[in-house]
């Protein structure tokens, strides 16, 4: 008898190219993960369009032959998002990759979804433009639209709903909708682009962005900030937001984290609680800004602080951020990185922070904190031995306290990586009767649960 997976592939056959659609091994594990600790699973079938006309006839035939769909970017995710846990097909976005309409004077881009970011902002650079969101992996747009990513620029940019200007989504029933338009500013109809962006491919398949984007600053500056302690320089924050600073990063990298970040990268830091920052601005203002700075961290004990200006500087201090995760990888090569990602008030900060690292030692867990505190978004590097069940009870212990913390004061389970199924638990507690509300938008927008099931919000 034909199974419902052998009567869709052969009716994708029909209109999709032969290296379109494969239910080869090893493609199917290739998309059976993400970058997170997660147990993987493999979808029945991977297919990969080229037009939003060729995702909507597949997401037409799945719904007739009730196969559910989970769409795939490069699996850069965190918290298993893109794992099809009740198999499926899986649809691979990464060639729909054409950068579509770069319009300077309205400062937007148009793309499709298999575009990564830093491929957007080679171009985009031809014309004194590029891209805030920086979440680190160089995801693709649609991917950081699904979780509403962010990273370091988001103090002064934004996260990735607020450069969301129009999407082209394709719903559980095959049609195709846009969620805004070009225009700046809308009175107009419900905020779909807040709905879609975030939703984690549970209400559609995006096939096309309108995206927003900066004029590349005049000039830019770094910093590095050396703090005695990890509240002295977290409480330093506030302040240079306060002041007006146009600080455009800032993140805390702890002692063991700084220590990691040494060894891989060959860094010679001093192994304190540091800030990392950068100042986008003019020349003239910036100098204001960074002599200003530069009082304000002293009144909270900063031990030293080095500015940066030259291009290849500044890359090596953003790049020793950035390859925190890496260097604990490295430093630890017989453990597993499991990523907590947790987002509280700014005034909360240095407390829940200060608790984390607390409770890490606490657990006797090996690990570290580095966080985008200028939106009191922290995230502990924990390096697990997968088969030792005590320690992963501790680490799982361990991440749920930090949320229940969090959430204890006014904050979220997930600054920036997503629910998945990593913390789709904490849903209905973070959200109250908010929660009913999302599942009727879920049940109304996808009633048969087939758009990436099991994700973000189940009954």
């Amino acid at each position: 008898m034909t199974t419902a997976i052998e009567q869709l592939t052969d009716e994708l056959s029909q209109f999709l190219e032969a290296d379109q659609i494969t239910v080869n091994e090893t493609v199917r594990t290739l998309h059976s993960k993400d970058e997170s600790y997660h147990t993987p699973s493999m979808p029945d079938a991977v297919v990969f369009p080229r037009t939003a006309e060729e995702v909507s006839r597949i997401v037409k035939a799945a719904a007739a032959n009730k196969v559910p769909v989970i769409p795939f970017g490069v699996g850069s995710s965190l918290e298993g998002h893109v794992i099809p846990y009740d198999s499926g097909i899986t649809i691979d976005f990464t060639e729909m990759d054409k950068i579509l309409d770069i319009r300077p004077a309205d400062m937007l881009v148009t793309v499709q979804p298999g575009v990564t970011r830093t491929a957007l902002n080679k171009e985009l650079k031809k014309h004194g433009l590029f891209f805030s969101v920086d979440p680190g992996a160089d995801a693709t747009l649609g991917g950081m639209a699904a979780t509403n990513a962010s990273g370091t620029t988001s103090v002064k940019y934004g996260v990735m709903r607020d450069q969301v200007r129009d999407m082209e989504v394709v719903l559980a029933d095959g049609s195709i909708i846009h969620t805004g338009n070009m225009a700046a500013k809308s009175s107009s109809g419900y905020h779909l682009n807040g709905l879609f962006v975030g939703s984690e491919g549970t209400l559609g398949c995006f096939t096309e962005l309108t995206l927003r984007v900066f004029g590349i600053p005049e000039v830019t500056v770094a910093a590095r900030a050396v703090f005695d302690s990890i509240t002295n320089a977290i409480e330093a924050v506030p302040a240079i937001l306060q002041a007006g600073i146009p600080i455009a990063r800032v993140e805390l990298v702890d002692t063991e984290s700084i220590r990691q970040v040494n060894a891989y990268s060959e860094t010679d830091y001093a192994e304190q609680p540091t800030l990392f920052l950068e100042f986008h601005g003019n020349e003239a203002g910036l100098a204001q800004d960074v002599a200003f700075t530069e009082e304000i961290v002293k009144d909270f004990g900063c031990r030293e602080i080095l500015f940066e200006q030259e291009t290849a500087s500044r890359n090596k201090l953003w790049e020793a951020r950035h390859n925190a995760a890496y260097a604990y990888t490295h430093g630890f090569p017989r453990k597993q990185m499991m990523l907590t990602d947790v987002c509280v008030p700014i005034s909360e900060l240095a407390e829940a922070v200060v608790f984390a690292r607390e409770e890490l030692d606490r657990q006797r867990l090996e690990g570290g904190i580095v966080g985008h505190v200028g939106d009191g978004n922290f995230h502990v590097l924990l390096m697990i031995d997968h088969s030792d069940a005590d320690e992963l009870q501790r680490a799982d212990t361990y991440n749920e306290t930090i949320v229940r913390r969090a959430l204890a004061c006014g904050g979220t389970c997930t600054g920036e990586h997503g629910v998945g199924v990593g913390k789709q638990k904490y849903q209905r507690e973070e959200h109250g009767p908010a929660y009913d509300v999302m599942l009727k938008i879920k049940q109304a927008l996808d009633p048969g649960n087939l758009m990436n099931p099991g994700k973000l919000i189940v009954e």
